[in-house]
């Protein structure tokens, strides 16, 4: 039956069908400011829907009066009559609305500038990737890179700063945008209000690859989260014997990476601590496996344009290999 209607309709009602239907395609999703799942994503939220309603009443009124005059038959207005019209339907009427809206806008200000409840996580935008580091309220530091977790219901601080370039860190589930600059720290809280993933974006030109530039953020419940934490709180066990960890030690790797539990301390790249537990690597452009890895190890440029990190497709493919299984396969605690 719907094939025999979409066979009959002509051709503005499939194009209107298929506008519709892409429409509404992108008001979920974990990358959906229209689905929100976080206090302030919904604040930002009802501020959209109710100012669509007052351009769209607008609009309606528009349209009506632009109606009336095409159909209208009759002796001219005045000049005092039109003068009148201009007044009220170009002054006084868009004031009042923007006066309104403005007021509503401006009583969600204190809500969303509440200070957090504990837990900071300072996040800094490079190109073009994120450093993340936990700053827990007893002082420990916990590294992690390209992914955050927050605890459901729980005001979490974000400090954001960048390295290079002006970043923007933007999670539309969660919360509004702000802007990352070099030398700032930008202040973001969000309470997230529903667990799971969701995916967050650089919303600020950074470069050739700014568009590669995703963040992986998980909800958790609060047990699960303080487990999380605390698992990361013990020290590391001790590197088992992988032919991957000795030839990412010994091709340099550790200069640029740290990975806990063995020598490599570099501060360049992101932290690789905990990699197997990362839905994604490249900034999440890349499902989190072997293959994954290997490719990115051997030809990170072609992958991400601009990107600093040097390729190693000099090495034989074997030792690529063995690195990023002992990356991927739980050689790194989980």
């Amino acid at each position: 039956m719907i094939f025999s209607m979409w066979k009959g309709a002509s051709a503005p009602a499939r194009i209107a069908a298929v506008a519709t239907a892409v429409a509404l395609g992108g008001c979920s999703g974990r990358q959906s400011a229209l689905d929100p799942a976080g206090f302030e994503a919904r604040m930002v939220a009802e501020l959209f829907w109710w100012m669509l309603a007052a351009a769209a009443l607008i609009w309606i009124a528009v349209m009506a009066l632009a109606w009336y005059a095409a159909r209208r038959r009759g002796p001219a207005w005045s000049g005092r009559a039109a003068a009148r019209l201009i007044l009220v339907c170009g002054a006084i009427l868009p004031t009042l609305v923007l006066a309104l809206l403005l007021v509503f806008g401006l009583r969600m200000m204190p809500p969303l500038r509440a200070p957090g409840e504990g837990l900071r996580i300072a996040v800094q935008g490079e190109q073009f990737w994120w450093r993340v580091t936990y700053e827990l309220p007893d002082g420990t530091r916990i590294q992690s890179a390209n992914e955050i977790r927050m605890p459901r219901g729980q005001r979490t601080e974000l400090m954001l700063t960048a390295q290079d370039v002006i970043h923007s860190f933007w999670i539309p589930p969660l919360g509004g945008k702000m802007d990352m600059i070099p030398g700032m720290r930008n202040r973001l809280v969000l309470q997230p209000e529903r667990s799971g993933r969701f995916r967050g974006a650089c919303a600020e030109f950074c470069g050739a690859s700014h568009a590669l530039m995703a963040l992986d953020a998980q909800v958790m419940e609060p047990e699960a989260f303080e487990a999380w934490l605390e698992a990361r709180r013990e020290p590391p066990p001790p590197t088992p014997d992988h032919p991957g960890a000795t030839l990412f030690l010994a091709r340099g790797c550790g200069a640029c990476h740290t990975v806990a539990g063995t020598p490599a301390r570099g501060r360049v790249g992101p932290d690789l601590s905990a990699l197997s537990e990362r839905p994604s690597i490249a900034a999440g452009i890349l499902p989190n496996d072997v293959a994954s890895l290997d490719r990115f190890i051997r030809y990170p440029r072609e992958i991400k344009p601009g990107a600093r990190m040097p390729g190693f497709d000099t090495l034989p493919e074997g030792e690529t290999a063995l690195i990023a299984a002992w990356l991927s396969e739980g050689s790194i605690r989980r």
